[in-house]
């Protein structure tokens, strides 16, 4: 399969692309700011339609998973144009260019399109963003529905992984950091979401494509855990001291946007359909730990 990745540079396309490869798939990998490790580099604009348009007819790929997105949640509220520009029309340029290559797409969205007053949100609950991050997504999901007959909206939830990527840290490597350094920790008891390992999702996508599953599907872990419970987990199956993780509340600290507090997802359809099923918090984090066994972390 010749599958194009954009955002091949982040912690979850970086990933699927090194993964990919490993099942003999010809991967390309596009980027902008960082260089893509893994498959043919394709260094690409997502917002210039033109340039998508191009690319993509060129390398007329069989699926085209779409990753690439603003992600910082102030930073969208700060910046709407370029939120709007990057996540909504970005996503819309890549989509109309693999409809018209014919190729199957995958969006990969976010639990935050949910308002989390309730949790454990099911694919058919109605999506009510509370910051501008959330709603360009939410309008990216309809864009996708718009312009594609033969689509996947997947929405995982606080990805993390065994290493950094473009620059960045995950929430779960950031807390081994701290504890590993013996600093002391606010985590909030009050804020809930699906934690959701880079390479379980990577798996779940895989199966997605080879087996052309359509709609909308809950790809996160299958846990609805607190952010502190969670870094309580990784403290235990890491060996850590649990005492440098302080409680807080999200009412203690104050940023520019709002956050869910309980944006937790049900995964009941994807462990329904898939063979590659969501991780319980448990799995997932002795799976982490293993791998960054593997990697000498």
């Amino acid at each position: 399969m010749k599958l194009l990745i954009t955002g091949a540079s982040g912690l979850y396309g970086s990933k699927l692309a090194e993964t990919a490869l490993g099942r003999q798939y010809q991967v390309y990998a596009v980027h902008n700011q960082h260089s893509a490790a893994h498959g043919v580099p394709v260094q690409l604009d997502i917002t210039e339609k033109a340039k998508v348009e191009k690319e993509i007819s060129e390398i007329k790929p069989d699926a085209v998973v779409h990753a690439a997105s603003m992600t910082n949640v102030d930073e969208c509220d700060l910046s709407r144009e370029l939120a709007w520009k990057i996540n909504v029309e970005g996503t819309r340029n890549v989509a109309q260019a693999a409809e018209a290559s014919k190729a199957f797409f995958l969006y990969i969205s976010t639990d935050y399109v949910f308002d989390g007053e309730k949790g454990r949100y099911k694919e058919t609950d109605l999506p009510s963003p509370i910051n501008y991050y959330a709603y360009t997504k939410l309008k990216a999901e309809e864009s996708v529905k718009g312009a594609l007959i033969n689509y996947c909206i997947a929405r995982p939830s606080v990805i993390y992984g065994a290493t950094t990527a473009a620059g960045k840290i995950n929430f779960a490597l950031w807390i081994l950091n701290k504890l590993k350094n013996k600093e002391e920790i606010k985590v909030f008891v009050d804020q809930y979401n699906s934690p959701t390992l880079n390479t379980s999702l990577v798996d779940m996508t895989l199966e997605v494509l080879e087996r052309r599953l359509t709609g909308v599907y809950h790809l996160s872990g299958a846990s609805r855990i607190s952010r502190y419970d969670f870094a309580l987990s990784l403290a235990k199956t890491f060996g850590l001291d649990e005492a440098l993780l302080v409680p807080a509340r999200m009412k203690e600290l104050s940023f520019p946007a709002k956050r869910p507090k309980d944006s937790s997802l049900n995964t009941a359809k994807a462990q329904r359909t898939l063979k590659s099923k969501p991780l319980k918090i448990e799995q997932a984090v002795e799976k982490l730990k293993t791998e960054m066994t593997q990697l000498h972390i």
